[in-house]
């Protein structure tokens, strides 16, 4: 079968169906792909069809940097054994996907495989675990790990500038480019055993945030969800990254794109905003980007540990004898546990000396409190790592010395790898638990500690508890990690002020049992509910959500290389053709056309707003055909739609959205709305003021009927954050005043209620039917939200009475996206010819036929 995600769906709107030659198993063998590409070369630049068979099990591809795999050499023949990683997140999640759906994972493995071993292992792999390895060349994996990802990425999402080659090092476009090569790859094994229309792809944290771009552009429609792990920097960050733009563009090739914290996802947002000139708009709680017509749904929710298998190491013997081990060992002492790795952010150093602190300020404590710091091995290598080896180690010897005694040491600091039931054991015997890092994404340490202490019966019985008796927990969190807000019952504490760090240390040696309890209550409740597979599951049912509405739109992609994205549009909506409507104009004989001035006769944006000659003088031709019914509509006032053009004596302007209009230069200016009184002026110009004082680079216009407020230059952000404040104000203090309040792109508009550009095409067609010229042709031309009202009203007509049964309508919007128009236009220039050619068909027609008197077009100044 042809797959309905096959990119080119304009040819297949023409019947113009792809070939295809052979079958693809749904398994087939896992090739490898080895080689350095550049950032832009993909031989694969155009889409294809998939022959691969639908399934009638939901499938989920889960593509991580790392397989959920753990593998074992056999020393006697050197043949591979692999087992589940029972502590992988990517395994993990699959509790929260159901039994229904299918899980696929494509990843890399630990261990180098040789060559001649990869397709065996890789046959294997997909057999057995269901898991596609992508084998990556030793060196280009360095590059991409070592290099782009541990040195580039990392840091920066870290909030750790490159500002000297000490500092993460200067930006090296040879490990950018191992970067996507490897990216290149993941794509392409996903691509050996998806089935587009049926399976959902599930990328994971930023070692693959250009992946999303690749599968977009081999299936328009492919079902992808991304979910970054670690943080998203400011965009003050962030900015300075020289791929900024491929990234975020990557990114916004998912359909849902998933963070931890809401101030993740408003970094992102905030990049999007200042750098891509995209806004977001919240709807029945969901946040969503407007792409290319297409809706990039934003999800904010922080992971969750496995509570079962945490729990099963806490049933295990070995479990019980450590915590007996340990609670002998630190028996009359109150024991305080750090779990970091051994790296620049996790603030380790900064704990030891607000422990160090805590001995000086409260010497009572000396004897009777341990802090134990678990160091795990660092994840990335390099310098840094062993600088915050030798502090730790210099720290800890300096306290120890200084108020270590006989058997007793304040600090013990465990850098060797534990197992993971040792490391269970420390948080049962540990009565609060410091995770105080610098700058981290999640975090879960706080979580495992609250279930270890939560316990069980068993462990109940062996340290002497009361089974029925409530659990108490303290946890003291860093301000700067992910889990910090849903932890309402943490202290929480900014690492770097270590004074705040002791007395937060020193108050939680103090509290009472019973407060105590009720921390660990609420927390417990939260981490309970809130486990990986509750997350799973909701990510899950927000990217169905998200890609629900697939195959009711018409997708194509455009661009090159990691500029490539996809339009997709309404299965009606598609471009104007200049050979088509200047056929129908030839053919018809009472003819009304409205365009916008800002996207037909002006650039966006232009400094200079005053119409030009070539613009001026399109408009003169249209004009002197009588055939035609030319219209301008704008929301500027009329005096300045008087003097721009004087010069168009058969133009009809309609000014300030429609409050008032004139059919030629002429006549007179009549306004189309019965207003009483403009006594609202007095209420909200005040209000105005004050955020134009308060918002730099804001502006108040003032017309007869409107006040606007312009943010155009102000910062984007503090911008859109006060227009959302206005309009709030607005409405609050307009409730009863026949005025209505709109937001649109960068203003806040306060107008008279029923004044629209709807109104105004709705008065000229009917005009027209009066004088018994009913349309036959319709021509409107927009690019904005305040256009939408006459695109509504001209296509409602067709229905009605004002327009002609065989009436040819072409109501075009101005760039492709979501519109009430059924047409649209790539830009000014565009606009531009296609006037011209209606111009100069007038012309022709003229010299070979009497001139007929009808004349019906419409131009939108705004």
């Amino acid at each position: 079968m042809v797959s309905r995600s096959y990119s080119n769906l304009l040819d297949l709107a023409l019947g113009d169906s792809p070939s295809f030659s052979g079958e693809r198993k749904r398994f087939p063998r896992v090739a490898t792909v080895p080689g350095l590409l550049s950032e832009v070369e993909d031989e694969s630049c155009h889409s294809v069809g998939s022959d691969a068979p639908s399934v009638s099990q939901e499938r989920m591809i889960i593509v991580g940097n790392q397989l959920p795999l753990r593998a074992h050499q056999n020393e006697d023949d050197g043949e591979w054994c692999f087992s589940w990683d029972e502590d992988s997140l990517l395994l993990q999640l699959k509790d929260g996907l159901g039994d229904d759906v299918e899980v696929i994972y494509v990843g890399c493995l630990k261990e180098e495989i040789a060559p001649n071993k990869q397709d065996d292992v890789a046959q294997t792999l997909l057999e057995t675990f269901k898991c596609v390895p992508a084998f990556i060349p030793l060196e280009l994996f360095t590059k991409y790990y070592h290099g782009f990802c541990k040195q580039h990425l990392w840091p920066l999402f870290h909030y750790m500038l490159p500002l000297s080659p000490d500092l993460g090092g200067r930006f090296d476009r040879s490990l950018w480019q191992a970067y996507v090569s490897v990216n290149k790859i993941f794509a392409d094994k996903v691509m050996e055993v998806i089935s587009p229309d049926d399976d959902y792809v599930w990328v994971h944290d930023y070692h693959l945030m250009v992946l999303p771009t690749f599968l977009r552009k081999r299936f328009n429609r492919v079902k992808l969800g991304f979910f970054l792990h670690s943080p998203f920097p400011s965009s003050e960050i962030y900015r300075t990254l020289p791929v900024r733009d491929e990234i975020l563009r990557a990114l916004l090739n998912s359909d849902l794109i998933g963070f931890h914290t809401f101030d993740y996802a408003r970094h992102f947002l905030s990049c999007c905003g200042r750098m891509l000139g995209l806004s977001y708009q919240s709807k029945r709680g969901y946040i969503g980007l407007e792409y290319y017509g297409r809706t990039v749904s934003i999800k904010i929710l922080p992971v969750g540990i496995h509570i079962g298998q945490l729990q099963s190491v806490l049933n295990l013997p070995e479990t019980e004898a450590k915590v007996v081990e340990l609670h002998d060992k630190f028996r009359g002492r109150t024991v305080m546990l750090g779990v970091d790795d051994m790296d620049i952010f996790k603030g380790i150093s900064l704990k030891l000396l607000a422990m160090e602190q805590l001995l000086v300020q409260h010497p009572e404590n000396i004897g009777e409190v341990v802090l134990v710091q678990i160091a795990n091995p660092a994840r990335g290598r390099g310098r840094d790592v062993q600088e915050v080896r030798s502090e730790a180690y210099a720290t800890v010897k300096r306290i120890n010395n200084r108020f270590g005694r006989p058997g007793y040491d304040p600090v013990v600091l465990i850098d060797n790898p534990l197992q993971f039931y040792e490391r269970i054991a420390y948080y049962v015997i540990a009565e609060c638990c410091l995770v105080t890092a610098v700058r981290d994404g999640m975090n879960l340490i706080p979580y495992e500690y609250i279930i270890c202490r939560q316990g069980n019966e068993k462990l109940d019985e062996t340290l002497g508890l009361d089974p029925s008796a409530q659990k108490k927990s303290m946890l003291i969190v860093s301000e700067f990690i992910g889990c910090s807000p849903s932890l309402s019952g943490a202290v929480r504490v900014n690492p770097w002020n270590i004074d705040a760090v002791a007395e937060a240390m020193d108050s939680a040696l103090i509290v009472s049992e019973a407060e105590k309890q009720l921390r660990h209550e609420k927390h417990y409740r939260y981490v309970s509910t809130h486990d990986v597979a509750y997350w799973a599951h909701s990510f899950l049912q927000d990217l169905e959500r998200a890609c629900g509405d697939h195959l009711r739109r018409r997708c194509w992609g455009i661009g090159f290389g990691l500029g490539f994205r996809v339009i997709a549009l309404d299965l009606n909506f598609r471009k104007l053709s200049v050979e088509h409507i200047v056929s129908a104009y030839k053919r018809t004989k009472s003819r009304a056309i409205l365009l916008d001035y800002d996207s037909t006769l002006m650039p966006t944006g232009s400094l200079n707003t005053t119409p030009n000659v070539e613009a001026v003088g399109i408009l003169n031709n249209l004009c002197r055909d009588p055939k035609n019914v030319v219209f301008l509509v704008s929301g500027k006032d009329r005096k300045t739609l008087t003097e721009w053009f004087s010069c168009c004596e058969k133009l009809g302007l309609a000014a300030e959205h429609g409050y008032c209009i004139r059919p030629n230069h002429d006549s007179d200016w009549e306004t189309c709305v019965s207003l009483p009184d403009f006594d609202w002026k007095q209420i909200a110009e005040p209000v105005m003021k004050l955020y134009t004082e308060t918002t730099d680079g804001s502006t108040i216009e003032t017309k007869e009927s409107a006040l606007v407020w312009n943010y155009l230059y102000a910062d984007p952000d503090f911008g859109f954050c006060q227009a959302k404040e206005l309009l709030d104000h607005l409405e609050s203090v307009l409730a009863n005043e026949p005025v209505s309040v709109k937001s649109g792109q960068h203003i806040v508009e306060v107008k008279p209620q029923g004044v629209n550009k709807g109104l105004v095409a709705e008065h000229i067609l009917t005009t027209m039917r009066q004088k018994g010229k009913i349309p036959d042709f319709v021509l409107c031309i927009g690019d904005d939200r305040s256009d939408e009202d006459m695109f509504e009203v001209i296509m409602r007509a067709k229905t009605g009475s004002c327009l002609s049964p065989v009436a040819e309508v072409f109501a075009s919007t101005v760039g492709q996206k979501p519109s009430k128009a059924k047409y649209y236009v790539e830009d000014r220039s565009e606009i531009l010819r296609m006037l011209q050619a209606l111009a100069n068909a007038s012309e022709q027609t003229a010299k070979t036929t009497p001139a007929l008197s009808s004349r019906g077009v419409i131009i939108d100044r705004e």
